[in-house]
């Protein structure tokens, strides 16, 4: 990976990370369904003036239904359920709970092609329930019927991220930018009928509005735009990667900007996760290559 491409992974796991901060902040003065359509429209907004100036085309009258499944599944669904436990869930639970996306896909992916789940993945998926089990059961917050339901709602949240994923590999292959755009103005669309039933405060806090609009315009509509030039540049594999140290960012902008309390059980949850997210996605740091280069570069 080069270094450009280096940067903008920690660049884009630093932003991810930050979602959860920026949802903590905005999700209890706005409301789940105002917040997420602020992100939908601010996102959708910003990747149509980039897909513009490329001049990149939707083909919206062939692909509408692609868009519409994408747009339901990999931003509205899961957007909302977020911001819905955002009102509970400590921030850095939140970005840990997000990690455990690929080992839905992988249980999704299973289903889906009718093949047996490998070894190496039914561990990854054990290690995941253990480490959210630690999370949930320890680090700190009372178990009551609020916090099970924010806890399942993320882990909504993440199973439509894993059906997402596995549809958008069996799909048709589409550019990834007409992907983007067009989902997220699919998912404006199937956000704004709920608008009219949970407006939001007549005066919001700036500060809440502002954490909406960097979650839509930064967090949204930046990333999409980094992760599919990782994407193109290093391959699906690579910019999976993301996925490990987006959890990092999570409690690190929770830790500086929240106060949140970080214990022994927060660090031992998320470093089951992330390696039971590892074993079932099946990353392996290829370290003799990397040796190679570095002494080719050498020579």
């Amino acid at each position: 990976m080069s270094t450009a491409n280096f940067t903008r992974l920690i660049c884009l796991a630093a932003i991810w990370g930050a979602s959860f901060l920026f949802m903590k902040i905005a999700a209890p003065e706005l409301g789940p369904v105002m917040l997420i359509l602020g992100r939908a429209v601010s996102g959708a907004l910003l990747i149509a003036v980039v897909a513009l100036s490329l001049k990149k085309r939707l083909f919206l009258k062939k692909h509408w239904k692609h868009y519409l499944f994408l747009g339901l599944f990999n931003s509205a669904m899961p957007f909302f359920f977020f911001a819905y436990a955002a009102k509970t869930l400590p921030s850095s639970m939140l970005a840990i709970l997000n990690a455990t996306s690929p080992m839905w896909g992988a249980v999704i992916g299973a289903i889906w092609t009718r093949t047996a789940i490998a070894p190496r993945t039914v561990l990854g998926l054990l290690l995941g329930v253990l480490g959210v089990g630690l999370l949930v059961g320890l680090d700190g917050i009372s178990l009551t019927p609020q916090v099970g339901l924010a806890v399942a709602s993320v882990l909504l949240a993440s199973l439509c991220y894993g059906i997402s994923t596995t549809y958008a590999n069996s799909a048709a292959k589409l550019d990834p930018m007409a992907n983007a755009h067009g989902s997220m103005w699919a998912a404006t669309l199937l956000i704004v009928p709920f608008a009219a039933f949970f407006p939001a405060p007549a005066a919001p806090n700036m500060a809440a509005v502002g954490a909406m609009l960097a979650l839509g315009i930064v967090c949204t509509g930046v990333a999409y735009l980094l992760y599919f030039r990782l994407v193109q540049d290093e391959g699906a594999t690579s910019a999976l990667t993301v996925t490990f140290l987006v959890p990092l960012f999570g409690i690190l902008w929770g830790m500086l900007f929240l106060s949140e309390k970080i214990g022994w059980q927060t660090i031992a949850g998320s470093a089951i996760v992330i390696i039971g997210t590892a074993l079932v996605t099946g990353f392996r740091p290829n370290l003799r290559k990397h040796l190679k280069l570095k002494k080719a570069r050498n020579l």
